[in-house]
């Protein structure tokens, strides 16, 4: 009998895939998966979310950083659990298809080529508008509308949106230790760029801007933690590099905690610095709230080019990363056969999915040229929620389905932790506004009539099953070991 829709992959078969010609290379460490993570946390976030964070909760939006983190950290253990388990490229979605089935593995694909896809072409957006800011504050001059904005926001053509993709691109292409090795170095800039504005800020620093400390109570503080969550998305993509990880076991997991610790250490004390010498009010009115706390509050007005170019290498990093996370998903949806599977061809020469990369780079440039930032935040928020519902559910499915599998890390006190990170996501979610849900509906329906008339019927856990050629896709082996 051909299996159902909610059919599920077993883990061996998974692993086995990532052996033989369509194999990634296995050349990441430990200190470059983090540095991804740091690289696509830290972004328009801190430099821009901050502002809007401290207009809805005054000073406390301290509390916010450290209530958007912790409900980060739940979904960040059961994805730490599960990339460590199941080292195969594809996220969330492997995951879903080892647990819960393919419709749902499916469904979650589809809701990621969204998240990551479009998040790519809006960051490229900002990554342009930044790029103007700082030629702006370092040399007075800024590129023309009619190449630097897209035609709905006046221009004609967004240039700076499309190069930076294109260049990204290119990068992929050349391979994953090549990419690795740049975004650590654009990390470690905008690190520094962040330690500058601290020591300045800190060096300024008054009390005085903490007074009333939450002047909108509760409902400011869980206000501002819902946008704020914004700044954090994006520990997630650590674990679509599984694949290519030379020690996925104990990296990881490293990795993904460690990265989200780092940029919440660094979320806290930056927002703490710029109350210390600006209002939130100042913040608040700014695109640039830590130019602008540098420049109203502690009288630093060259400051701003700084900032300025920090933001641009931060955004950078980001688009680099969400859109590697981007392609190393389409790549297992098409491995899955879900996809055309002639995408999933790995480049013999550089060891990455070539022929997919280049194409979605031109989709998400010619998307990045002509539509402008819009609503994506909401429906990038929305997309990354709904993954870590699924995550922390597929966590307890599996202790339940194979309890004697090999789990290098595990969730402690499971399943409490993970269904905390099932209640703080659908909190955050009933928080978006009605056009984001209905936006999100109408994109997974065009998605399950794909599925129904072109991945059903491709899916090579059907079509192994009905070849009595094929290799079976449940062994019956009583233990699985790991590469």
């Amino acid at each position: 009998m051909r299996p159902g829709i909610f059919a599920v992959r077993d883990v061996n078969s998974l692993i086995t895939d990532t052996s033989g010609d369509g194999q990634l290379k296995r050349a990441v460490g430990p200190t470059q998966l983090t540095a991804m993570g740091v690289g696509a946390i830290i972004g328009t976030g801190i430099f821009v979310v901050i502002g809007q964070g401290a207009a809805l909760a005054g000073p406390a939006v301290i509390l916010s950083f450290v209530l958007a983190a912790v409900a980060c950290a739940f979904s960040a253990l059961s994805y730490a659990e599960l990339a460590s388990s199941i080292p195969v490229s594809g996220s969330a979605y492997t995951y879903a298809y080892a647990t819960l089935g393919e419709l749902v593995a499916w469904i979650i694909g589809w809701d990621l080529i969204l998240e990551y896809g479009v998040s790519v072409a809006a960051i490229a957006v900002g990554w342009g508008g930044n790029l103007n800011a700082f030629l702006d504050a370092a040399f007075g001059f800024a590129l023309p509308d009619a190449i630097a904005k897209s035609p709905e926001d006046g221009g004609v053509f967004n240039l700076p949106a499309v190069f930076i993709v294109l260049a990204i691109t290119f990068l992929l292409v050349r391979g994953v230790t090549e990419s690795a090795r740049a975004n650590l170095v654009m990390v470690v800039i905008k690190l520094a760029v962040l330690i500058f504005f601290i020591v300045v800020a800190f060096a300024n620093f008054s009390t005085g801007n903490f007074q009333p400390f939450a002047p909108e109570g509760v409902d400011g503080v869980t206000s501002a933690a819902a946008i704020i969550f914004f700044a954090y998305i994006g520990f997630d993509a650590v674990s679509t590099g599984s694949e290519e990880a030379r020690n996925p076991a104990k990296d990881l997991p490293l990795a993904i905690l460690g990265s989200l610790l780092i940029c919440t250490f660094f979320y806290v004390v930056t927002v703490t610095g710029a109350l210390g010498i600006a209002t939130p009010e100042q913040m608040a009115g700014s695109d640039a709230p830590l130019a602008a706390a540098l420049d109203q509050g502690a009288g630093i007005g060259w400051a701003a080019a700084i900032l300025a170019l920090g933001a641009v290498v931060a955004i950078t990093s980001v688009v680099l990363v969400i859109f590697y996370g981007q392609t190393r998903i389409f790549f297992a949806m098409c491995r899955d056969g879900l996809m055309p599977r002639r995408l999933a061809a790995v480049n013999q020469r550089y060891g990455t999915p070539a022929r997919l990369t280049i194409g979605l780079g031109v989709l998400i440039s010619i998307l990045a040229a002509l539509v402008p930032l819009g609503t994506i935040v909401e429906l990038v928020n929305i997309g990354t929620l709904f993954a870590f519902v699924l995550v922390n559910i597929g966590v307890i499915v599996l202790r339940r389905t194979r309890p004697d599998m090999p789990r290098p890390y595990r969730v402690p006190l499971s399943p409490v932790l993970p269904i905390i990170g099932i209640l703080f996501a659908v909190y955050l979610m009933t928080d978006l506004p009605l056009d984001t849900w209905i936006r999100f509906v109408g994109w997974l329906a065009v998605g399950l009539l794909i599925y129904a008339f072109y991945g059903y019927r491709h899916s090579r856990l059907r079509q192994a099953a009905t070849d009595p050629a094929g290799p079976p896709q449940r062994p019956e082996s009583r233990g699985e070991e790991q590469p």
